[in-house]
């Protein structure tokens, strides 16, 4: 049997270009996927009278950032106390964030993946 040997060479990109290719970056497509689907699966749970608390969430999120934030006087009040009767009671209340995240967290990392170029079937 004959030796052989070989050079081999492989390029790999930088993390953060690989990253980037993928919208996984910090105000990426991937990000504000995420982002916007949270609002969008989180708006049937949150409590509701008027919309500004709903409202809030769109209007104090920066699309990308991967921050959602609700904010009115009474958004941490009424997060935190269930003990509270909403209208739309039991899917609207308090956990809204939990809640929906049980529900529907495949649901968002399954778009978040097809974003990102991948199957679309996070195990």
């Amino acid at each position: 049997m004959d030796n052989m040997s070989f050079d081999m060479k492989m390029k790999v990109k930088k993390t953060q270009l690989l990253i980037a290719a993928r919208g996984l970056e910090v105000g990426g497509k991937t990000q504000k996927f995420i982002d916007s689907e949270v609002l969008l699966q989180s708006s049937p749970y949150v409590p509701f009278r008027k919309g500004v608390l709903e409202g809030s969430g769109t209007r104090h999120t920066n699309i990308g950032s991967g921050k959602v934030m609700y904010k009115t006087p009474y958004a941490r009040r009424l997060y935190y106390n269930p003990q509270y009767n909403f209208q739309g009671a039991p899917m609207r209340g308090a956990y809204w964030f939990e809640r929906m995240k049980a529900d529907k967290l495949r649901t968002i990392l399954d778009g978040a993946a097809k974003v990102a170029g991948g199957k679309g079937e996070v195990k």
